[in-house]
């Protein structure tokens, strides 16, 4: 468990996290979101020890990281997969780790075949592509079996297969009771992969939440409702005379807001009409996160080369 409480972090005249309190659960996999320059580098920096808060407290496992006795088998972490030695192989790097935390041997070997490195084994690490690169980041965070991981981009530089195993395996540690930590700007991915969400900006929590309430509880509600082609225009016209927003959906049917699905169904069973999809909407993540951290993004880029592709 990671337990923070008024966590700040200034750096002169700049608060970079401002009071911060959240707790990080075993069990879960809890997604940490903000734009860039909102402090989520430097709140698991704190959590690490690498930064020093300039009030409030981190711990783990009610503990500060300084204070545990064999950090790298409680807290396993990945902050900057480049954070190695290039002239070293990939087993020499992780052999390091293991004698320095008195870490068996033998695990080096399980790590590299269970983040699919032992083909490279004895390459130089500054051989090594971005993705694998990740991956042995993966495999220091995970050489301690560690009960809390704290990751911070890890799919930066996977492939496709790459993404789909590093979800399975976060999703894997969770179920084991193990407290799951991850910060990430892919949010289709962190759709997929988080149980639960801290979003932060400007330094500030703006939300900490399960997934799925998040996403229920902000989105605009629409209903997507389709019927036999002969039907459409007449389902149309009763949706908007019910006091409906009626507009096509790009996939086919009608994109409803305005009207809950059960009345929908309860209108086209009184009019006798045939509805062949009944199919509550959700907003994605991205666009909820978007909306909510708009006023909290601090470089921006012009939109103007952009504008004419936002649907």
């Amino acid at each position: 468990m990671i337990e923070a409480r008024e966590l700040t972090k200034r750096y002169g005249d700049k608060t970079a996290v401002d009071r911060l309190t959240f707790t990080v659960r075993p069990g879960l996999v809890t997604g940490f979101l903000g734009p860039n320059g909102a402090g989520k580098s430097t709140t698991m920096r704190m959590i690490l020890g690498l930064d020093a808060p300039s009030s409030g407290t981190v711990t783990v496992n009610k503990r500060r990281y300084d204070r545990l006795a064999a950090p790298l088998r409680e807290v396993g972490s990945l902050l900057d997969a480049k954070s190695v030695h290039g002239g070293r192989s990939v087993r020499q790097h992780l052999l390091g780790l293991a004698r320095s935390n008195a870490i068996p041997r033998s695990q080096v070997d399980a790590v590299l075949d269970r983040v699919g490195l032992s083909e490279v084994a004895n390459q130089r690490a500054k051989g090594l592509s971005l993705g694998m690169g990740q991956r042995l980041g993966i495999a220091a965070a995970l050489l301690g079996d560690p009960e809390v991981l704290i990751l911070d981009e890890p799919v930066n530089g996977l492939d496709t297969e790459g993404i789909r195993w590093i979800r399975a395996l976060l999703k894997s540690l969770a179920v084991q009771g193990r407290t799951v930590f991850l910060s990430s700007h892919l949010m289709s991915e962190m759709e997929l992969t988080a149980d639960r969400l801290i979003v932060i900006g400007r330094g500030r929590l703006l939300a900490d939440t399960d997934m799925r309430e998040f996403i229920e509880t902000h989105s605009q509600g629409t209903t997507l409702v389709r019927t036999a082609d002969s039907e459409a225009e007449r389902m149309r016209q009763l949706l908007e005379r019910a006091g409906g927003t009626v507009r096509l959906d790009a996939r086919g049917g009608w994109r409803v807001a305005g009207i809950p699905p059960a009345t929908i169904g309860e209108l086209a069973r009184e009019h006798h009409v045939a509805v062949h999809e009944l199919t509550p909407l959700f907003s994605s993540l991205e666009e909820i996160y978007t909306t909510m951290t708009r006023t909290s993004v601090e470089y921006r880029g012009s939109t103007q080369d952009t504008k004419e592709l936002i649907p």
